[in-house]
């Protein structure tokens, strides 16, 4: 049987990058099989991959896969990593990649050093074997490849996720790569986890991040965002107005607010406010909305009195009816249709007495202190 051997393949040029991307604009999506053709041996240009990633994220360009073999955070997963903590490898203490602990981590570190790197023909060797439903051969291609979830990693720290977060999520994004790999598309396995272990890091700071979360392509262009407002804010020695931000990224006026609107981050309501005491929260000082204060409240009573007195002249029939449609007795105003069963009558006889009572109660003396209400 012939052997297949991976040639490196050139840095794509910036042309074709650049081609790439707006034929990736002009249908609003990108598939997964042209970012790795485009890019056949990330591992030697990372920094222009990741630059492409970002683009697309920023431009809010979704990105299609497939659907068949993902490994998600259940069963299939779970197979894994049965795989990998079973056997003698638990004995003899290799690399775990789900026990990554601060007392751990240079142990960590040292132990998948040791692991050697996997050729070419390997790695269809083992693809081969994992398509017959060897957990060995899955294993196998897992361990031979956490350095590399290491490097990509160490990329995302000083964000809001540790270091050994992110390479447990990168981890995550390991496996998926492990079971959605193809070796007859002529990818290198390394090129194509890449792509997984990234987007499982990524995904992970814009899910824990926040509190509220903010979608993945929104994450970017809020980093983005935050980017050129520094290096505005060095430029001008001022806080950059929303139209020199916009001017900036090339974005809309409406968008940038937008951005720096969504960017905010959340604030407990249990902050202490001021120094001195330390009793006083920021929920002291936030109005309730739902609920009435005093002076709305008094004012409310005030009203009804002034309708009271308005529609005291009305007959009872007329009175009701008002009562009724405008909620002055229980606060929820009746349809038509609804008054009009209530005294047995066509919705439009009661529209013709409460136009009647209307009109009656515009001569009334009080009806100006009703005016400021």
């Amino acid at each position: 049987m012939a052997r297949v051997a991976y040639t490196k393949a050139p840095s794509p040029s910036d042309q074709a990058i650049d081609q790439l991307f707006n034929k990736a604009r002009s249908r609003g999506f990108i598939t997964e099989n042209e970012i790795l053709y485009a890019f056949p041996d990330v591992e030697d240009y990372l920094d222009a991959y990741e630059a492409f990633i970002d683009r697309l994220d920023a431009a809010g360009i979704s990105t299609v896969e497939q659907k068949e073999g993902i490994l998600g955070r259940g069963k299939e997963r779970q197979e894994i990593l049965q795989g990998l903590h079973s056997g003698e490898d638990a004995k003899r203490g290799k690399a775990d990649p789900f026990d990554v602990t601060a007392e751990s981590i240079q142990v960590y570190l040292r132990e998948i050093g040791k692991i050697p790197l996997l050729t070419g023909e390997q790695e269809v060797a083992l693809a081969k074997r994992k398509e017959r439903n060897e957990k060995e051969a899955e294993k196998i291609l897992i361990e031979a490849n956490l350095r590399l979830v290491v490097s990509i990693a160490k990329k995302f720290t000083g964000k809001s996720l540790s270091l050994l977060d992110l390479i447990q999520e990168g981890n995550i994004g390991l496996f998926r790569a492990v079971k959605k790999f193809e070796y007859r598309k002529g990818f290198k396995f390394s090129t194509y986890a890449t792509w997984w272990i990234r987007q499982a890091i990524t995904r992970a700071l814009a899910d824990q991040s926040r509190t509220i979360r903010i979608p993945v392509h929104m994450v970017e262009t809020i980093n983005k965002f935050q980017q050129v407002e520094r290096e505005l804010i060095q430029e001008l020695g001022r806080e950059p107005l929303p139209e020199e931000v916009a001017a900036e990224m090339g974005q809309e006026v409406d968008k940038v607010r937008h951005i720096i609107k969504i960017s905010q981050d959340t604030v407990s309501l249990e902050t202490s406010v001021g120094e001195d005491d330390e009793d006083s929260t920021l929920e002291d000082f936030i109005e309730d909305v739902k609920n009435v204060t005093p002076d709305r409240a008094a004012g409310l009573q005030l009203l009804r009195d002034y309708v009271k007195e308005v529609i005291k002249d009305l007959n009872p029939r007329e009175q009701k009816i008002l009562e009724m449609r405008f909620g002055l007795t229980d606060g929820v105003g009746h349809t038509l249709e609804e008054v009009g069963k209530e005294f047995d009558v066509t919705r439009e006889r009661i529209r013709q007495i409460e136009a009647k009572a209307l009109e009656k109660i515009q001569q009334h003396p009080t009806i100006r202190k009703l005016a400021d209400y």
